[in-house]
């Protein structure tokens, strides 16, 4: 009989190809739900009530955030232009990098989340290295602001905002949201307000690279670093809340 079973279940209809197609996940549900899993694990998360500030403070990852993301570089800008020795500043910027990648070891962090910040600074150092250009320190921080906002003012224009799948899949709704136009049309220029940022970042940094005035580009590097992101990060975290005040 178990076999007569397994001989009826097997011989069930099998399933129609438009079925099928049906379980299987567009490409902007998988983005979304990366993105979604992402952003929760960073420490936005809708259905947890905080305050911006507080969201924005995790997600920086509070005072060790600031001086993981601001401290190599730092390092970095005050060692060359005091000794103008490129190894030695570069050696110094690894080595912190190195250092909070150790605390973070130290205190159970993820590996992926201890080792990230120093894979950044050592890849950031092998370029100038090879070209012996100190300012070449800073060309994969503008090759990221150049993907990143492409990324962002691209999604835009294909009406397929960036923000609204990452916040789409963040409270459930899945891409549900493009059937709104009031949430279209804000996710849209959420979207091109972060491409903005990238693009600023690298139009205001670019002409100090092009004359090797490495201080200078360093430090605004650093100005408009994690400031202008939190301030990006809570005008979205605002407008998204107050979208979706009335949501359930």
């Amino acid at each position: 009989m178990t076999d007569g079973a397994s001989e009826s279940r097997d011989d069930g209809p099998p399933a129609s190809e438009e079925e099928t197609h049906e379980t299987d996940p567009t490409a902007a549900e998988l983005i979304g739900t990366a993105l979604g899993s992402a952003a929760r694990r960073a420490g936005i998360d809708p259905d947890v009530e905080q305050s911006t500030g507080h969201m924005v403070w995790q997600v920086i990852g509070g005072w060790r955030g600031i001086m993981e993301s601001v401290l190599p570089l730092l390092v970095f800008i005050v060692a060359y232009t005091s000794t103008q020795n490129l190894l030695l500043s570069l050696g110094l910027s690894v080595g912190i990098a190195a250092l909070f990648a150790i605390v973070r070891l130290v205190m159970k962090s993820p590996p992926v989340a201890a080792f990230s910040g120093l894979i950044a600074a050592v890849i950031a150092a092998g370029l100038p290295l090879f070209t012996g250009r100190a300012e070449d320190q800073f060309v994969v921080g503008f090759i990221t602001n150049i993907v990143y906002g492409t990324a962002f003012l691209v999604s835009a224009l294909v009406r397929w905002p960036l923000i609204g799948i990452i916040v789409g899949f963040l409270v459930g709704e899945g891409v549900a949201w493009r059937e709104d136009a009031r949430k279209r049309r804000t996710f849209a220029w959420l979207s091109v307000a972060w491409g903005a940022l990238f693009l600023l970042r690298l139009g205001v940094q670019l002409p100090f690279y092009f004359q090797g005035d490495v201080a200078t580009l360093g430090t605004v590097k650093i100005v408009m670093g994690l400031p202008l992101f939190a301030v990006v990060l809570a005008s979205t975290w605002l407008v998204t809340r107050r979208l979706y005040a009335h949501r359930g």
